[in-house]
């Protein structure tokens, strides 16, 4: 059984292991970390920054046999009603098996029920169908949006697709 809690520091070295190559990191983190390889020392140094922050909330996924999962959650706006996803990962030895959508089943479970999101939002590169397939297995819409954004990852451009989701109705 799947079950989430709050990340703690140690769990970084497992992040680190599941990126194999420098186009899994970008599109796990497109610029928001500087270099490839990614270490556990690079990951905690990122989480510190924003220990302080009633904002964010960096989260770890498990089972029986261990962390399987990570994702953060970030308020957007002063409010606090809208909660961003990012850094959605999952072991790539579990990868295909259903563990990101319940991962991220039991994430929107927590935003929306213990932090009272009424939207959650992430984006995804649309060079990453198998988290486009997770993202839209769990829910989530795509946006039509302006103008899309894109980055200059090695070399090429990447399109990112916006999706949301919003609060079931009571």
């Amino acid at each position: 059984m799947l079950r989430l809690r709050p990340y703690k520091r140690c769990d970084a070295q497992h992040i680190a292991s599941w990126i194999k190559s420098e186009y899994v990191f970008r599109q796990w983190c497109a610029d928001r970390y500087e270099s490839y390889p990614i270490r556990a020392e690079d990951i905690n140094a990122h989480y510190d920054a924003v220990a302080d922050s009633d904002d964010f909330y960096e989260m770890t996924a498990f089972d029986e046999n261990g962390v399987v999962g990570h994702l953060i959650m970030r308020f957007v706006d002063a409010e606090k009603s809208v909660l961003r996803f990012g850094f959605v990962i999952v072991d790539d030895t579990k990868r295909g098996k259903g563990y990101g959508k319940e991962m991220l089943l039991l994430a929107q479970r927590y935003a929306f029920d213990i932090l009272k999101a009424s939207k959650i939002t992430l984006g995804v590169f649309a060079n990453n169908p198998a988290a486009l397939y997770c993202y839209r297995a769990a829910g989530f819409r795509e946006v039509n949006v302006e103008e899309a954004e894109s980055y200059m990852i090695l070399g090429e451009t990447w399109e990112c697709i916006e999706m949301e989701l919003y609060a079931p109705q009571a």
